[in-house]
């Protein structure tokens, strides 16, 4: 009796050890989709921006970076808006060298396709509002260093 009362509590205990593993596991796990880098295909990579980064563009890219991309990326794009905490993996810091240095080409193929968690924009922007969100993704990191 003794014996079965023993089995069954160390049952009990890998038992439940196994599933807080499982359950922490899952949280804290990154698919290889979301770990893997983000790289933009050749064709997409060296596409030009046919806009040329004036005020009334800058002024229609910051509208829909604010209302659209602001939530996770933050209004300054550091990656830091309200939703970002809760996302895997975190938003990318549209101020950084990494996101500066990929061509405009990468921008806009990454704003038109998405991959989780941010949405691909392919329907819902225009090709030409998608490279003013490009042009103005461009602005942030000089207006950070002007701060």
């Amino acid at each position: 009796m003794i014996k079965r009362h023993f089995l069954a509590n160390i049952l009990s205990v890998i038992s439940l050890f196994l599933l807080v593993f499982l359950a922490f596991n899952a949280m804290f796990s990154r698919s290889a989709a979301q770990t893997a880098r983000w790289i933009a295909p050749k064709d997409a990579d060296n596409l030009k921006n046919p806009l040329v980064a004036n005020r009334s563009v800058l002024a229609a890219g910051k509208a829909l970076y604010t209302a659209n991309c602001g939530p996770c990326h933050g209004d300054k794009g550091r990656g830091d808006g309200p939703a970002a905490s809760g996302l895997n993996p975190r938003p990318a810091d549209h101020t950084s060298g990494t996101v500066q240095n990929e061509t405009d080409g990468s921008l806009f193929w990454k704003i038109t396709e998405g991959r989780t968690p941010m949405p691909s924009y392919k329907k819902v922007f225009t090709d030409e509002q998608r490279w003013e969100l490009v042009t103005y993704i461009r602005s942030l990191a000089k207006m950070a260093k002007k701060k």
